[in-house]
């Protein structure tokens, strides 16, 4: 009787393959721990993406959810060798492919790199936002929360999901929008399976000591390009006494925040005067 059922499934996939049916079965091996004692054995008959008849070693015995499945099922869960088959693969099948699952994949995590960083919020939003950007981690499980002052935050807090880079890795992006408050304190906390415990990541609303480099080249190119503007301009009012006076105290004055002595800058600007009208690169008053 057996028999004829499945002959008769098998009929059915001949009659509409071409109209895209389908029949198929699916074993499957659920559990939530690494000790495996929660393991659940699921053998399931599926027919165009419907569950047909399913085995549940959590039950024992096949379980019908169609008016097909329910008479298969009763014929199964009468016959003795079929039961005890299916009732041993959560021994004999589940255990030792999860545990060789867990020695070459399961086990496996790498540490992911954490970035906290602020960026313009949202209009008619908090005034600040902060994002906490998560990369490079491997498995995918992981969570991201935010903390204020020890205490955790839920509102305000909106996040990408965890997306993948392609490469077996993944990333997340967090964002906290919230109003500052003074003296406060903000974390960006990462649980997940490579850490050994929660990652903390705190807020510094200070500037990095990088940023302050750059601010500070940035400063001293501007200064040197208004020193040797103004030694310029200067020059080219020499040529104009009757409107300028180089030895006037308010040329001492522009020149003494340079560092340079009056003569100083008058020489150099003289040498890079002659020596692009020499080249022919430089017109000016002779």
């Amino acid at each position: 009787m057996a028999s004829s059922s499945v002959s008769f499934l098998l009929l059915f996939i001949t009659v509409h393959t071409a109209d895209g049916f389908m029949h198929y079965y699916t074993a499957r091996c659920v559990f939530n721990s690494t000790e495996l004692k929660d393991m659940e054995y699921i053998y399931s008959f599926y027919y165009n993406k419907l569950e047909l008849i399913r085995f549940s070693s959590s039950l024992g015995k096949f379980v019908g959810y169609t008016e097909f499945g329910v008479k298969n099922a009763e014929m199964w869960n009468k016959d003795p060798a079929r039961l005890s088959r299916e009732r041993a693969q959560k021994e004999t099948y589940c255990h030792p492919n999860t545990e060789i699952w867990y020695q070459n994949v399961l086990s496996k995590s790498v540490l992911p790199y954490v970035i906290l960083h602020s960026t313009a919020p949202p209009p008619k939003h908090h005034p600040a936002m902060l994002v906490c950007s998560v990369y490079d981690f491997y498995p995918k499980q992981i969570k991201v929360s935010w903390f204020r002052d020890g205490k955790e935050v839920t509102s305000g807090v909106s996040s990408t999901g965890v997306m993948e880079d392609g490469d077996w890795y993944y990333q997340i992006h967090s964002r906290l929008e919230y109003t500052p408050r003074s003296g406060e304190k903000i974390s960006c906390v990462v649980e997940h399976a490579s850490l050994k415990e929660p990652l903390w990541i705190d807020w510094n609303p200070s500037m990095s000591k990088s940023d302050k480099e750059k601010i500070a080249i940035g400063a001293s190119a501007l200064i040197l390009g208004l020193v040797f503007g103004l030694a310029g301009f200067i020059y080219y009012r020499s040529k104009t006494p009757d409107l300028f006076l180089l030895d006037s105290e308010k040329t001492k004055i522009a020149i003494k925040g340079s560092g340079l002595t009056l003569d100083q800058v008058l020489s150099l600007v003289k040498f890079i005067y002659s020596k692009k009208k020499a080249q022919g690169r430089f017109l000016g008053p002779s």
